[in-house]
């Protein structure tokens, strides 16, 4: 079978002409072109899309996007972004190469690809490098988030037994603190910290709610909040507030019930933190993919319109 070269114009031989050297097989300035080229505009269109996100989010409740619209219209949007500078980097890579003379079309078709891929992974590496405390950040939020969310409860619970205000979770604070408010039939008055100053032991409500963290935390540990922690802390909020031990006992159980809630809550919110952070590795593999191949189809393309001009 005759071999097809990729020369359309006939040529004049140079071989055994020690004058003219053989072109090299990579063409790194058409590769490096073709990153740069890839690098800049993927720079330029993150920062478009950036702002077109931004400008379509809204501080205020039931205003602006969706968090379900804005998550597809960044991954629809990173996807477009990989894509059209992945094409323009294999492009200006197959074009601008060496032309190979006396080259067989397979072995230029080959080139070319590895040109195109080689110039989409000097972007991507150049972009990643250029984000790489940005992409780290993000990841690091994503973490901190899911740990925040699992531990948001002992952090509350760890702050209230120590004695100290809990600054980061106040919904547990105030559970806590409901548990102590005084009753209607309590007659003595009321400190301005809303503590019974009926004693000296019952003004000290500190440690109460600090028992109360303790026993709510071993509670959700175990799994269930046992009767006997529910006459303990029922009796001491009957001894701090005047309502009867039934009475306190209903407010523990409603108490822990809020309590399990957030919880559950914290809980949830650190699976959906999971599920998205594994949703968008996924589609960053799938547009990272897809810029891969259509670096190095444009490649081949460039590459053909190389050869047609002398």
């Amino acid at each position: 079978m005759e071999r097809t070269f990729t020369d359309p114009l006939p040529r004049v031989s140079t071989a055994g002409d020690p004058t003219v050297l053989p072109a090299s097989a990579v063409s790194w300035g058409a590769i490096l072109a073709g990153a740069v080229g890839a690098a800049s505009l993927s720079l330029i269109l993150v920062f478009l899309g950036f702002g077109l996100g931004m400008s379509s989010l809204s501080p205020w409740a039931g205003d602006g996007v969706s968090a379900k619209t804005l998550g597809i219209g960044s991954i629809l949007w990173v996807t477009l972004t990989q894509i059209a500078a992945a094409a323009l980097g294999g492009y200006l890579a197959g074009r601008l190469r060496t032309r190979w003379l006396r080259t067989h079309v397979d072995e230029v078709y080959f080139r070319d690809t590895a040109h195109g891929f080689l110039a989409w992974a000097i972007a991507t590496l150049a972009t990643a490098a250029l984000f790489a405390s940005t992409i780290a950040g993000i990841a690091s939020g994503g973490a901190k988030l899911g740990a925040a969310a699992l531990g948001g409860a002992g952090a509350a619970v760890t702050t209230v037994a120590a004695g100290m205000p809990d600054a980061t979770d106040n919904h547990q604070s105030y559970l806590l603190d409901t548990l102590f408010r005084p009753g209607a039939n309590l007659s003595a008055p009321i400190s301005a910290d809303g503590t019974s100053v009926t004693t000296a032991h019952d003004s000290n409500s500190t440690g109460g709610t600090a028992q109360a963290a303790r026993i709510f935390a071993n509670a959700v540990r175990v799994g269930s909040l046992s009767a006997e922690d529910t006459r303990y802390l029922g009796q001491i909020i009957a001894n701090r507030t005047g309502l009867t031990a039934e009475e306190g006992e209903a407010r523990v159980r409603a108490a822990y019930a809020e309590w399990e809630k957030a919880v559950a809550t914290a809980k949830e919110t650190a699976d959906k933190a999971r599920k998205t952070a594994a949703y968008a590795a996924l589609w960053l593999f799938i547009s990272l993919l897809a810029g891969a191949f259509f670096a190095s189809f444009c490649a081949t393309w460039g590459g053909k319109r190389r050869d047609l001009v002398d």
